[in-house]
């Protein structure tokens, strides 16, 4: 089993990167939470790993903390659920927007996310209600906005804009500020994009 990788990030072409480790190049495919936290090309990077081993392929994954590969594995022992749709759970939500997730029984987030139908985000919330239980949420990255980042995130989504985009503009935001502050100035960013 490969546990994590030590190296020089070669090759970032989402959602896979190649990662030069004493001059094998491994490739892994990494959730988007995962890439947007990775260095340029050509620096140092650990990532934390899960090897699928099929008939066909072996497959490599990778992940930035412990905590979003503790997640991908738990969402791999789902009935229906494959590491495309896992893969698709964490570059949709952060650990912790998952944690929140199952928390409210929010169907109508994960049906948002791509390969993700109402019935699957119905069996995931009820599947994960114990299991996710097991993973704690990260505190390590900062996600949105601290206490207010849920309710500016379902605002931008709601006036159109996608999870990852929300997560992007929130992500550069002061944690202490009010939340219609928050709400304007990801606004203001995103309209310059």
């Amino acid at each position: 089993m490969i546990s994590r990788l030590s190296g020089r990030l070669v090759e970032k072409a989402p959602p896979a990167v190649v990662v030069d480790v004493n001059g094998v190049g491994y490739e892994l495919d990494v959730p988007m939470s995962t890439f947007y936290h990775l260095p340029a090309t050509g620096q140092a990077v650990t990532l934390f790993t899960h090897l699928v081993v099929r008939e066909d392929a072996h497959l490599l994954f990778g992940f930035g903390t412990e905590a979003e590969r503790q997640v991908f594995r738990t969402l791999l022992k789902i009935t229906g659920v494959g590491t495309r749709i896992a893969l698709a759970l964490l570059s949709g939500l952060s650990v912790d927007e998952l944690h929140a997730t199952v928390a409210t029984q929010d169907t109508a987030r994960l049906v948002r996310i791509p390969g993700i139908g109402k019935k699957t985000a119905e069996r995931l919330l009820l599947e994960l209600k114990d299991r996710l239980a097991v993973v704690a949420p990260t505190t390590g990255r900062a996600s949105a906005v601290a206490d207010g980042g849920h309710d500016a995130l379902n605002a931008l989504v709601a006036l159109g804009y996608s999870d990852r985009e929300a997560r992007a503009a929130l992500a550069k935001l002061a944690p202490d500020l009010p939340l219609q502050d928050a709400i304007r100035q990801a606004l203001r960013a995103l309209s310059k994009v």
